[in-house]
């Protein structure tokens, strides 16, 4: 398999992760709840005008995350102002970003350029990634930073003492930077690193290689910024609800459940990489053999992470298939190494077959994407969109029928499934709370620069909280005694389950936001397009109302 032949760039696979991913990100089609714990601390940013302290909606301080995940929302929010796709820019960025990072791990550990092609056309199409690269979470930050700090651990893996500086630079400013975004588990994962580095008998590494000081330094200072800067401002209670969320409430010790999230784990890792790990099984041994004699450093080092992760997202009280993402660029390239040395290309009933029922599933899903959008109203941008995935679809057809770059057409296929399935939601999900709500106070002039409450699900505030924008300022009431709280607010947002518990007869009530309601989504896709559809949504929606004292 040449690189000529298999046409693998790693910025056009890049630029293809970023425009079929990009569409989930540009409103919240998906809408993940830890979303609001970034997007609320960054408005709250731009109101105050203190870019180191982190505020829930409420205006609690919250300390759980270092500061790097707050200022990748911030900084979508200064250069393009406050909007769902803002807020999840650099994100989306850092996913394609990651891709052409495990391209770099590769093709610093190999000479073989086939590896490193299909190194990142694994990562590309991991369904946690592309996941993770349309919220603003830490995660893909994550990523992003530790698969970075594995260019530097792969620098000296590759060229031992001998290695440049530029791999202690790299490795060094990774993982402060991660450990900005994540705290304790890029330090563990980077201790780990130079466990191998400094053990392993193939290559090892003498401790003064890496006692590399003015690396060190500058990693040390960028690690413990924020945390010197708090210490300052609020004393070290900070730190209490930073160990919290880092131990007290992530690890547990019960031993059923460690095993059940150890065995989840795995097999996640095992899901996140279909079907890629089904490919080259033939003769496994001996490829196993043949890896472990070429470059066993880094056979050692890829288990070894491997086997953290997996360690970590057991002890975890409650485990998230994310968990497992800071490694998926070493576990790609391992996979990716494997694949080339099974001579997997030679194989190509397997790989059509994989490529067929991708391609079958993106059918499918463009068929229910179609009939959705005739149902209802004509929207001139999902109409592109669609007619833009329908001519990669084709192009994907004719590489099936050539057997021709069978590796990127299963990459892109993966891709291309979440790309239509967002033409989809698009008419499930979209306006969203905050879309609408913008709408009704540009509409009705709602003035400026007062306290709004709201009262209803924090998710729902959040997004709102960006349909408003940093001019308003909407407080998010407790869910215990909020009805003791309502004389101090002029405005509210309420949603339409808790109005009951409201003096009605001291407010005028608009409603404001009509969303489809999960449970009622099979009636209402039947009912798309029919005159009774708008009855039916009012009548099973998730419904917020505007309530102005009279």
């Amino acid at each position: 398999m040449s690189q000529k032949a298999y046409g693998i760039n790693p910025w056009v696979v890049m630029a293809v992760f970023t425009v079929l991913v990009g569409p989930f990100a540009l409103s919240f089609h998906m809408h993940y709840p830890d979303e609001m714990y970034y997007t609320d601390a960054a408005v709250k940013m731009l109101q105050n005008g203190d870019y180191l302290t982190t505020y829930l909606g409420s205006g609690e301080l919250r300390f759980k995350k270092p500061i790097l995940t707050y200022w990748a929302v911030l900084a979508g929010f200064k250069l393009f102002g406050v909007t769902p796709f803002a807020s999840r820019l650099f994100f989306l960025i850092a996913g394609a970003a990651t891709v052409g990072l495990t391209y770099l791990l590769s093709k610093t550990l190999f000479a073989d350029r086939r590896i490193a092609g299909i190194s990142a056309l694994i990562m590309a199409a991991n369904p946690v990634l592309i996941f993770s690269a349309t919220r603003s979470i830490p995660d893909v930050l994550l990523v992003l930073t530790m698969t970075a700090s594995a260019v530097g651990f792969a620098g000296l893996i590759r060229f031992g003492n001998e290695a440049p500086k530029k791999y202690l630079w790299i490795l060094y400013i990774s993982l402060a930077l991660a450990f900005e975004v994540k705290g304790l588990p890029a330090a563990a994962l980077g201790a780990l690193g130079f466990g191998v580095l400094l053990m392993n008998p193939w290559n090892r590494i003498h401790w003064k290689t890496i006692l590399y000081y003015p690396a060190i330094l500058t990693g040390i200072f960028i690690s413990l910024f924020w945390f010197g800067a708090m210490w300052k401002i609020h004393g070290p209670s900070f730190l209490d609800g930073f160990l919290h969320d880092q131990v007290g409430t992530r690890v547990t010790s019960r031993f059923l459940l460690i095993l059940q999230n150890g065995l989840l784990a795995f097999l996640l890792l095992n899901v996140m990489f279909l079907p890629w790990v089904f490919f080259g099984l033939k003769k496994s041994k001996e490829t196993l053999q043949k890896l472990w004699g070429e470059n066993p450093a880094f056979f050692i080092f890829a288990v070894v992470w491997t086997l953290a992760i997996l360690g970590m997202g057991a002890l975890t009280s409650k485990f998230y298939e994310r968990y497992l993402l800071p490694v998926a660029p070493v576990i790609a390239v391992w996979i990716g190494w494997f694949l080339i040395e099974a001579k997997f290309e030679i194989r190509k009933n397997g790989l059509k077959i994989a490529l067929a029922v991708l391609l079958i599933l993106n059918f499918n899903v463009v068929l229910f994407s179609l009939w959705l959008n005739f149902k209802t109203t004509f929207e001139f941008w999902i109409w592109v969109q669609i007619s833009f995935g329908f001519l990669v679809l084709v192009y994907l057809i004719k590489l099936f029928f050539l057997s021709e770059k069978l590796p990127k057409a299963i990459s892109y296929s993966i891709l291309l499934l979440f790309y239509f399935v967002s033409t989809a939601t698009f008419r499930i999900s979209l306006p969203d709370q905050g879309q609408q709500i913008h709408k009704f106070v540009t509409e009705n002039q709602i003035l400026k620069s007062q306290q709004i409450g709201f009262v209803g699900n924090l998710h729902v505030s959040s997004k709102i909280r960006i349909g408003l924008g940093p001019n308003y300022d909407l407080i998010d009431l407790p869910r215990e005694g909020w009805e003791e709280r309502l004389n101090l607010f002029s405005n509210l947002i309420i949603e339409d389950k808790l109005l009951q518990k409201v003096d009605t007869s001291q407010y005028q009530i608009i409603t404001t936001t009509v969303n489809w309601n999960s449970k009622a989504i099979p009636d209402l896709l039947l009912a798309a397009g029919s005159p009774e559809f708008e009855s039916l949504l009012l009548q099973n929606g998730k419904i917020y109302f505007w309530l102005e004292k009279k």
